[in-house]
Parts: structure tokens; sequence; C-alpha cells
């Protein structure tokens, strides 16, 4: 594993437009995360599918611009770039309204893809990507490779089954979870544990995944690292929307922890950056060091 600054990373899944009322943003969970990576110091490539129309070109575009390697995004004749309709709650929560079928269900791996992986040292998938057969027996293929393998978990109804979870997560080092989705998944496999930890640890020793976290909202996180788990309590910040904060912390704990920082240094990090994407609005405002300074030491004080 690479403990350097130059973490290469390859993000493979849905790119596509957030739609806020009237308003757009690029997003998508694997992308969210290979952005805040790249913003972290990590080379990153993106591998996905667009539509051949306006939309599709506006996001290699700007992906481009945002310092991504872009070659791998393809573009389909047939499917158009994708569109989710977001809906915020009175809290920020939000909802989601996936256009299906969109460009990123029919990924097609090319030589310069499986290049780009095989060049790699982490690998960033998540379950939304799996919703067709297409895009699905081409991640398939790329957990075939030898790269470390981060699975962010990204329950959206109805788009998963528990079957190809289960085979997702059997391909992964890494497992991250939202509270509700490791509850979800620990009872559909009839796990005997009730709290997040036990299930953790459950998880821990039925899988290959010997590393895991789970988010639990403006109440932080939990890691389980190296047979250890570190905790979080969260960060208080006043709450725009929550859309990409979690996929912002993926980014900066993966980094802290494959270049070497200590974990409880790493999930600190993670849920500082975490709370600092809630609370502006959209998956990927800008955000400074010392502003994540700050909130850390905020808290210590």
């Amino acid at each position: 594993m690479n403990k350097g600054k130059n973490l290469k990373a390859v993000a493979y899944g849905e790119v596509l437009w957030d739609v806020f009322g009237n308003e757009k943003k690029i997003g998508g969970a694997p992308l969210n995360v290979a952005l805040r990576m790249k913003t972290l110091g990590c080379e990153v490539g993106m591998i996905s599918c667009v539509g051949n129309d306006e939309d599709g070109e506006a996001i290699i575009n700007q992906v481009k611009n945002l310092g991504l390697e872009t070659d791998a995004i393809i573009k389909s004749e047939d499917f158009p770039t994708g569109l989710v309709n977001v809906t915020l709650n009175e809290r920020g929560s939000a909802s989601y309204e996936i256009a299906y079928p969109s460009a990123w269900d029919k990924i097609v791996l090319n030589d310069l893809a499986k290049n780009l992986v095989s060049e790699a040292d982490v690998l960033i998938y998540g379950s939304l990507i799996c919703r067709d057969q297409v895009s699905r027996q081409a991640l398939e293929e790329l957990l075939q490779m030898d790269v470390y393998k981060v699975f962010d978990v990204n329950l959206r109804k109805p788009h998963y089954n528990y079957e190809i979870l289960a085979q997702l997560m059997n391909s992964a080092n890494f497992i991250k979870f939202n509270d509700e989705e490791l509850l979800e998944i620990a009872s559909a496999i009839n796990s005997p544990f009730a709290t997040l930890e036990e299930n953790m640890l459950f998880f821990a020793e039925k899988k290959k995944a010997t590393a895991m976290c789970v988010t639990k909202g403006k109440h932080g996180a939990i890691l389980l690292w190296e047979g250890q788990l570190y905790k979080n309590e969260g960060y208080a910040v006043v709450v725009s929307d929550t859309v990409g904060a979690g996929d912002s912390f993926l980014a900066a704990l993966i980094t802290s922890l494959l270049t070497g920082k200590a974990p409880q240094e790493s999930i600190d990090f993670a849920c500082a950056i975490g709370a600092l994407v809630a609370q502006a609005p959209g998956a990927n405002p800008d955000i400074s060091l010392s502003a994540i300074e700050d909130l850390m030491a905020m808290v210590k004080v």
C-alpha cells in the first residue's frame, strides 16, 4: 500500500447531476468521493458513463477542470446523462428520485479503465451502480483485480438486493455503512447482535473486510481498524443539507488511513470534513484546511 502523499485512487460508478429545484450540481457518490480525495492530494481517476448530450459534456468538462482523469468516462449514444431530483426535509436530510435507465447504468470497460485500476492503490465502488446488469458486470471484472477495495454501501430503495450486497461485501477490504444500513443488513443476515459495535465485529469475522466504518449523522462515526474500535462523537454545525457529507467523510478517512495517519486522527479529521460539507449547500463545497482545524480545535477546548 502506498504510504506517501500521492495515493492513487480510482472511483467506479455513477456520475450525474443532482437537481435541487432550479439548480443543478454535479454528484454521484463515487464522484463525490473522488473529488474530495483530489482536494486532499490524491491522484484520482473516474470510471463511468455519461450521455452524448449537453449534460454529459458539462460533467466531463467540470470534472476535468477539477483535476480528475476523465478518459475512462465513456459516452453513450443510447442513454442520457444521469439526473437525480433531490428533496430536502426541514432538517436538511435528503431523499432522492433517481432516473432509470441512465448512461451510468451502462458502463463498459475500456483498456484505459482497466489500466487505471491496475496502477491504483485503491478502488472505491458503491452498491447503487449494481442496479443494472451492464454496470454490475463491469464492476465484477474490476473486483477481480489486485487492488485495495473500498465498498461504500449506499442503499437507495428499490435499487438493491441482499444477494448482490453480500457479493460486494465479500470482495471488499474496507466497508463503509451508515448506522441504518448496517442494522438493516445485519437483520437481513440474521445477526444475533443489536449494537453497531457488535455488528461491526460480527461482519469482520464473516467477511474479508477486517476494516470498516459506520457513520451516525451528527453523532459522529465508529471505525474498526486492525482489530480496534475508534470513535468520534461528531461536531456541532448548522446543517444546510446532508448531500455528499458521507462521501467526503469516506474520502478523508480512506486518504488518511492509507497514507499512514493514526486511526483516531483519521476518524476525527473525516468527521470534521463531513460536518463542514453538511454545513454548506451541495455535495462538493470548497473546504479549507484551516476550517477543518478550527472546527476540530473548538471541540478540544
